[in-house]
């Protein structure tokens, strides 16, 4: 005779044999189009219900990495992926139709399939196909500001081909508080599954031949005064030599000490309440044209913390600053510092590992020449031998010469440039700019100039002369329009033409805003700040008023 406990045994196991929400197993591979060759990549599956799930590593050598972030509910502004090693996936799901989405980094056409999932196994093929190779090229990209974990990097880096990071070791956001490397408070998910940040030391780890991490970098990031909330702003010290036991602010002595040891500053956003500040008092070397702000999913900051300008004409609706509108002030107060002479190279960072963006979704390609090494790379960022992107490849020179390049004429008169501008892109360019000293000097809009290349994407070539009779600066961008109506863009760092030993000169309008930002944040922190701090705003703006001198209208 059967016991009771028995029975419901039975019944459990008939149950689970006969219904038909029973999961079954998809085992999916991914696979480069070309070479057949499994690749790591970034997956996306979700459910009728607009649920996501998350893939685990089918092989016993493989990884399989969950990323979850949401921010600003208001907007449904989340990430849900995750990342897996060249090895197979899987998942057990029930009978159903699930969406599955795969991508890798920049130069791959995202692969969007539907799944009809029975009560039997499945496996499955996913070929991704390249519409670029820049590696070829001598052309790398990186990015500046990563709060993944150094433990987690090598898995998320290849499975998102980005070849350097610069991970956030220590970080602070307590004025007068020494960076450390406790998890931040800020977190969305709760603490890292890797734990706390570890101090790796100086050495550059290599995850292999084109892959690698600067370890040691740090973010000031401040929010409060003396326990007090009261935001000063966010600035990065790439690749710093000695761990710093100071708090900010003042930012000049850490500045200074990080340049004797040939550490880069990085501005982070230009929105910030001191940023403008610490772009002369720090000697900033590098402005994110693409930001924290800038994601795979919905838009959310819709609110600067410091007053934008009519001149800079950003756009904005009854929510606030739009996406493009965010795009346009950045790249307009980059201008803005540019004509005002802080020749600041280009870069990009995501925050990823607190905002809901994947690693690398903004990116700063640099040219290191025939062969990838960390010191290339890092020069060519320092110089700006690069692009920005969170899209398009954009591939420019001046007079054979790469961005960066600084020419020099010692006498006035109608100096010529040629431009050679390549484009590729997974979806048509909606236009190409070239940007002189901040103003649209020409616009192709290549509908019908781009080819499709062999493997689907679009190229588009143009070869132009232009004048130029002044010291100025030239930079040409890109911008694709996606079939969701957003904006993806690419954006070169500059060439710098000196003419007869004279500075650019910027306008009244543009020195104006620098001068009233810096006489805000006098009254704002003049309260609060210690002198030494609030100094460093005094002394900014008489940097501003002097260049204001040279000011056109």
């Amino acid at each position: 005779m059967m016991t009771t406990r028995r029975i419901l045994f039975l019944l459990v196991v008939l149950l689970i044999a006969v219904c038909p929400c029973a999961a079954a197993e998809f085992q999916g591979t991914i696979v480069d189009a070309d070479t057949r060759k499994p690749i790591p990549a970034r997956v996306y599956i979700e459910d009728a219900n607009g649920e996501w799930l998350f893939v685990e590593s089918a092989a016993a050598n493989g990884s399989a990495l969950p990323y979850r972030e949401e921010w600003v509910p208001m907007e449904q502004a989340v990430e849900r992926h995750t990342t897996v090693s060249a090895h197979p996936f899987r998942i057990d799901l029930p009978p159903g139709r699930y969406e599955v989405t795969i991508e890798r980094g920049k130069e791959y056409f995202p692969l969007k399939e539907e799944l009809v999932i029975d009560s039997n196994p499945q496996q499955r093929t996913f070929a991704l196909k390249r519409f670029a190779n820049l590696a070829a090229r001598g052309w790398y990209s990186g990015e500046t500001h990563v709060h993944r974990r150094i433990q987690e990097l090598p898995n998320v880096m290849l499975a998102e081909d980005l070849n350097v990071a610069f991970p956030v070791t220590f970080w602070t956001t307590d004025a007068f508080t020494a960076p450390h490397l406790k998890p931040s408070t800020l977190r969305r998910q709760g603490p890292s599954p890797f734990g706390p940040r570890i101090d790796h030391g100086t050495d550059v780890i290599a995850v292999d031949e084109t892959h690698i991490m600067f370890p040691r970098n740090t973010e000031y990031e401040i929010f409060s005064i003396d326990g007090q909330r009261h935001v000063q702003g966010a600035v990065f010290i790439l690749n710093h030599k000695t761990a710093y036991e100071t708090g900010m602010p003042p930012v000049a002595p850490i500045a200074n000490h990080a340049h004797a040891e040939g550490a880069l500053l990085d501005l982070d956003k230009h929105s910030w309440p001191w940023s403008m500040m610490v772009v002369p008092i720090a000697k900033v070397d590098l402005y994110e044209l693409s930001n924290n702000s800038v994601w795979r999913t919905n838009f959310g900051f819709r609110k600067s913390a410091s007053f934008v300008p009519k001149y800079m004409n950003v756009e904005a609706d009854e929510r606030g600053m739009t996406e493009r509108g965010w795009l346009d002030y950045g790249f307009e107060n980059y201008y803005t510092l540019l004509n005002c002479g802080f020749r600041m190279q280009p870069t990009a960072g995501t925050a990823s590992g607190v905002h809901p963006v994947p690693l690398g979704y903004s990116r700063v390609y640099v040219h290191t020449g025939d062969a990838f090494s960390a010191d290339a790379w890092l020069d060519g960022l320092k110089n700006g031998r690069s692009f920005v992107t969170t899209g398009p490849m954009l591939l420019g020179t001046v007079n054979e010469k790469l961005p960066g390049e600084v020419f020099t004429h010692k006498e006035k008169g109608d100096h010529r440039f040629r431009l050679r501008i390549e484009s590729l892109s997974e979806q048509p360019i909606d236009r190409i700019e070239i940007i002189v000293n901040g103003k649209l000097r020409r616009a192709l809009h290549p509908k019908n100039r781009y080819s499709q290349t062999e493997a689907g994407g679009f190229a588009v070539v143009w070869n132009i002369e232009i004048p130029i009779n002044e010291s100025s600066w030239i930079a040409v961008r890109s911008f694709q329009i996606g079939e969701d109506n957003r904006t993806r863009f690419a954006h070169t760092a500059p060439w710098h033409i000196d003419v007869a030993g004279e500075p650019v000169r910027p306008r009244r309008e543009e020195t104006d805003y620098l001068t009233g930002r810096m006489e805000e944040e006098i009254t704002r922190n003049k309260d609060i700040l210690p002198d030494a701090a609030l100094q460093e705003f005094r002394d900014a703006l008489a940097i501003y008023q002097k260049i204001a001198e040279r000011a056109v209208d």
